[in-house]
């Protein structure tokens, strides 16, 4: 038996031949198309249950195939690149079906006079109204919070990476990883508690600012302390040498070096507190009416505002209408925080040269 007859049975592929650029987006075309069809031959009515049959075609397809034309190796190496994108459509298409369902709903009433307008007078059964005093309280709650969390979580992010040492470290630490963990409700009850139980305060937008700041500070604490990590320690080093001061060192190189990464997570951050509805709802309570003072009186905050005209709209109506509004707009909201995280962190990052 010659060399050549031996290589190709032990190969079993065609001679070293590549399968065309082409064929991934084939065989996932391919895949779709019998998915679909042995869904309908079952009967089957789920679009996530011909997607997956599909996928999984997909996989093996991508296999037997390329194992037949160019060999295992090879199609080990082509079925992990199907497996990555199938994990990423997968991951994607829940994403992308929430945003357009939103954007479909919520265009019908969100226009001008929607944003500009509170419900006031309008009963959540009745047509107009708008979001403009929970927006204004969005703004004030998330804005107290962010005021009172992002120094505090940035200096103790500083300590923890440039003087954090012996059991105060630990300590401090620990609590961090602990208020990670806590739910939104068990905050909202701390602080009402402490702020409205015992030492006798009404519901306002501070209250539920002070909740939020509680869920935001581990976030921006550990998102800033990853991020001084990062910086190489040749700057410090460097910057010491030349007689500055350690605090200076950390104020004009090592914060600056990393302000893109501090400005992402508490952008993150805020995004996190921005939709919760819980705390809000226990602290801030409720009103269809304008307050611009979040120190007094309850106050109006989108998440709550979806909630309740979402719960008395029952399922269809202007209530309804309205909630999906609100709920784009609060999309919109926390994305238009990102773009100008992003810009802030551009802008802000040391600039090299060559």
């Amino acid at each position: 038996m010659s060399h050549a007859t031996v290589s190709n049975k032990r190969r079993g592929s065609l001679h070293g031949a590549r399968l065309p650029k082409w064929f991934p987006l084939a065989a996932l075309a391919g895949s779709a198309a019998l998915g679909l069809g042995i869904s309908a031959a079952a009967g089957l009515e789920s679009n996530i249950q011909w997607a997956l049959m599909g996928a999984v075609l997909f996989v093996l397809g991508t296999f037997v195939i390329a194992a037949r034309v160019e060999g295992i190796r090879q199609a080990k190496d082509r079925t992990v690149t199907s497996l990555i994108w199938v994990a990423f459509i997968l991951a994607v298409l829940p994403l992308a079906s929430l945003i357009y369902e939103t954007i479909e709903r919520g265009v019908k009433v969100l226009d001008g006079y929607f944003l500009t307008h509170s419900m006031g007078l309008v009963s959540d059964t009745e047509p107009g109204g708008g979001i403009y005093h929970a927006i204004l309280g969005t703004l004030e709650q998330v804005g107290i919070a962010t005021a009172i969390s992002v120094p505090i979580g940035v200096l103790t992010a500083i300590y923890l990476v440039e003087y954090g040492r012996g059991r105060l470290a630990k300590a401090v630490t620990f609590f961090v990883d602990v208020m990670t963990g806590i739910p939104s409700i068990v905050a909202g009850l701390f602080i009402l508690s402490l702020w409205i139980v015992i030492l006798g305060f009404k519901h306002s937008g501070f209250a539920g600012a002070m909740a939020l700041t509680i869920l935001m500070l581990p976030i921006v604490v550990r998102s800033t302390e990853e991020m001084l990590k990062l910086v190489p320690n040749e700057l410090r080093e460097a910057s010491l040498a030349l007689g500055v001061p350690k605090w200076r060192t950390i104020l004009k190189v090592v914060v600056p070096t990393s302000i893109g990464g501090i400005t992402t997570g508490v952008m993150l951050a805020v995004a996190r507190i921005a939709g919760e509805t819980a705390p809000v709802l226990l602290l801030v309570w409720v009103t269809n009416f304008i307050n611009t003072n979040p120190f007094q009186d309850p106050q109006a905050s989108l998440p709550v505002y979806i909630y309740l005209q979402y719960l008395n709209s029952g399922g269809s109506g202007a209530a309804y209408d309205r909630a999906w509004a609100a709920a784009l707009t609060l999309i919109a909201f926390i994305m238009i925080l990102n773009l100008a995280a992003r810009g802030v962190a551009r802008w802000k990052a040391p600039k090299t040269g060559r």
